[in-house]
């Protein structure tokens, strides 16, 4: 047995994976994300331990012969998050995720060191790691004068399940001190940072082992051998080896609390000015890129809490089949933005509102925000030489038939929808978990999930969408602060 552990921002999520792939077993744990400050967002590593004692308990008690025979873990996780400990591996403060924006003015002072965007692959975001440690040197000075190490979420999760401190390429490359295509950690770029080395994690390959689960943990849920834990990946790179997307034109749109549209690459190809994000992926030799809006199923969640309609409620209102975009327009940067603008501090907004607008006009415009928003990033892949041919959707906005056949015209590519099933980013580092204990080629472990049905563009829309996306664009002038 192969289990997949993802560490998200609302909740762990576990997949228990037999040796030829078929999930046997899932489990679940939600935990807050507390909001302490307009821009804030942290949570505390003592809740993802919870979790994972829950998932565990969870599997140990609905399939114990299963769990008993598990031979590897795998790890995915929420990217960005600076989770500090001391000497004693003790927590220091809440961990500071990646939605967290505080670091706006250190991100951007940091973006101008000389060599570091050529050095790191990107530009410096402020959701990144290495600026939140900056603004930590400012205002938590003490605390700063005490770390020790500094992980990344799902690596904090590591530390607990083998007693090490590692990290991967693959997760470590959205810190701001990993040099991305040497794989390795950058002097200039923690220089900048004002880190060391040794404050570092030892880096692994995703799908190489890491460690092994502590003994403790092993009799604690009798798990009869030796358990190896692979390196795992970040959580976009991990979805892309459950979706089997590895090879240079494949790609996957994901419709989530953000939204994100991914194109691997067989080559390191970077070009920060395009705001896209160039990673590591979770398995050797390989790169992904990524376009990135920080808002995406969540603004539906935030149109849910005004209207007091359920998010489910609001998508069955809208209409059976898209017929163009409409004319209210609704920019997402409800949380700033990243691609392509590099923008934390501007914020939504809906233009053309009418008083004869309701619910479902609002929710519409939403969607077509959002599609438009991922068109950007689609234009900015493009500015780096990547090319999708097909993408694959997923994603909880990937439930709405409407939302689909709106983006594939926005974007005009066709989306893959996969069979039911589990393809995310639990199942890929489950697969990275079996590649790490049995030195299988990654490439024949994850194979892309069956497809169910694909949606095409529609083309006599095309131009409609192509000119919608065009008046979107030229609203985000008006709304960016001055």
């Amino acid at each position: 047995m192969y289990l997949g552990l993802d560490l998200g921002t609302s909740g762990l999520k576990a997949i228990l994976m037999d040796e030829e792939g078929a999930v046997v077993a899932t489990a679940d744990h939600a935990y807050d994300n507390p909001h302490p400050q307009p821009g804030w967002s942290e949570q505390d590593p003592a809740d993802w331990i919870t979790a994972c004692e829950g998932v565990f308990d969870a599997l140990a008690r609905d399939v114990p012969e299963k769990l008993a025979d598990l031979r590897a873990i795998g790890l995915s996780g929420q990217m960005h998050g600076a989770t500090l400990i001391d000497a004693d591996d003790a927590v220091l403060r809440p961990c500071i995720l990646w939605n967290d924006t505080r670091a706006a003015e250190e991100a951007a002072r940091l973006d101008t060191t000389q060599d570091l965007r050529e050095v790191t692959g990107n530009i410096v975001f402020p959701g990144f790691t290495a600026p939140k440690l900056l603004w930590l040197q400012t205002h938590e000075p003490d605390v700063f004068a005490r770390v020790a190490k500094v992980l990344l979420p799902k690596d904090y999760l590591r530390l607990w399940l083998t007693g090490r401190h590692v990290g991967d390429m693959s997760d470590c490359a959205g810190t701001s001190w990993l040099d991305v295509g040497a794989r390795d950690w950058s002097e200039t770029a923690l220089t900048a940072g004002h880190m060391g080395r040794d404050q570092m994690p030892d880096l692994v390959e995703g799908s190489a082992p890491s460690g092994d689960l502590r003994e403790v943990l092993r009799t604690r849920w009798n798990i009869r051998g030796p358990v190896v834990v692979a390196g795992g990946g970040g959580d976009n790179a991990a979805a892309a080896c459950g979706a089997g997307c590895f090879a240079e034109g494949q790609g996957f749109v994901s419709l989530g609390t953000s939204g994100v549209l991914l194109a691997a690459r067989d080559r390191y190809a970077p070009n920060p000015a395009t705001a896209v994000h160039t990673f590591c992926h979770a398995v050797p030799d390989r790169w992904y890129q990524m376009g990135v809006i920080l808002a995406a199923t969540d603004c539906m969640n935030w149109l849910s809490r005004q209207t007091g309609q359920s998010p489910a409620n609001l998508a069955a209102a809208l209409p059976d089949q898209i017929a163009g975009p409409s004319d209210l327009s609704f920019l997402p940067y409800l949380s700033g933005e990243r691609t392509p603008h590099n923008d934390a501090g501007v914020r939504a907004a809906f233009v053309g509102l009418d008083v004869g607008h309701g619910p479902a006009d609002l929710t519409r415009a939403v969607v077509e925000g959002v599609s438009f928003a991922l068109r950007d990033c689609l234009a900015a892949l493009s500015g780096t030489g990547a090319q999708l041919s097909s993408v694959i959707a997923m994603g909880g906005g990937a439930r709405s038939r409407f939302w689909l056949e709106t983006l594939a015209s926005t974007l005009n590519l066709p989306l893959s929808i996969p069979a039911s099933g589990e393809f995310g980013a639990a199942l890929g580092a489950a697969r990275l978990g079996l590649a790490a204990a049995t030195g299988a080629d990654p490439a024949e472990i994850m194979s892309p999930p069956p497809i169910a049905e694909t949606i095409d563009p529609r083309a006599d829309l095309l131009e409609r969408y192509a000119e919608g996306w065009d008046r979107y664009r030229g609203l985000y002038g008006l709304v960016r602060p001055q």
